[in-house]
């Protein structure tokens, strides 16, 4: 099971980018507080890191993400992107499952799903949505939750289709 910090680690530039871009462009408190904890884990104030180019300041900021020190600000940020640009696809995946849930938030977890109905829920989001995406999703799901299928950590480890940095 990979953690927030990992995920940024092998997920490929271009998703990290997509990423970032998209918290910059829609989520400006995530964003600074995100910058902030890397001018901090960087010892550099945030102005410095304000007044690069966009390019340069990103990539200082995704190879800071995939430390194992920033795994609280990588995973708040991946919760934001998830819940904000990806929200049809945590609703698809949890509707494939037939579980309850208010805009892609479920309270429970079952401890587990049918291997079946796992494998029909991920291939629906692999016909879907771009390849990276589903894994890095999956992966957040399965880390981030209490529950931790079984099945699914298989998946994520067997299914070539599911490893991230695979497409960018």
């Amino acid at each position: 099971m990979l953690s927030s910090h990992e995920l940024f680690g092998f997920m490929s530039p271009a998703l990290a980018n997509d990423i970032l871009g998209y918290i910059f462009e829609s989520d400006k408190q995530t964003y600074k507080a995100t910058m902030n904890a890397v001018a901090e884990a960087r010892k550099v104030r945030s102005v410095f890191l304000e007044r690069q180019p966009r390019v340069q300041r990103h990539a200082m900021m995704m190879a800071t993400l995939a430390r194992p020190g920033s795994e609280m600000i990588a995973a708040s940020l991946l919760r934001a992107w998830l819940m904000k640009k990806q929200n049809a696809m945590l609703v698809d995946f949890l509707n494939a499952l037939g579980l309850p849930h208010e805009q892609g938030v479920v309270e429970n977890l079952p401890e587990s799903v049918p291997d079946e109905q796992l494998k029909a829920a991920v291939d629906t989001l692999l016909a879907k949505y771009p390849a990276e995406t589903v894994a890095l999703y999956l992966n957040a799901f399965n880390g981030m939750n209490e529950a931790h299928w079984a099945n699914l950590k298989a998946m994520l480890e067997a299914d070539a289709r599911l490893q991230l940095g695979a497409t960018a």
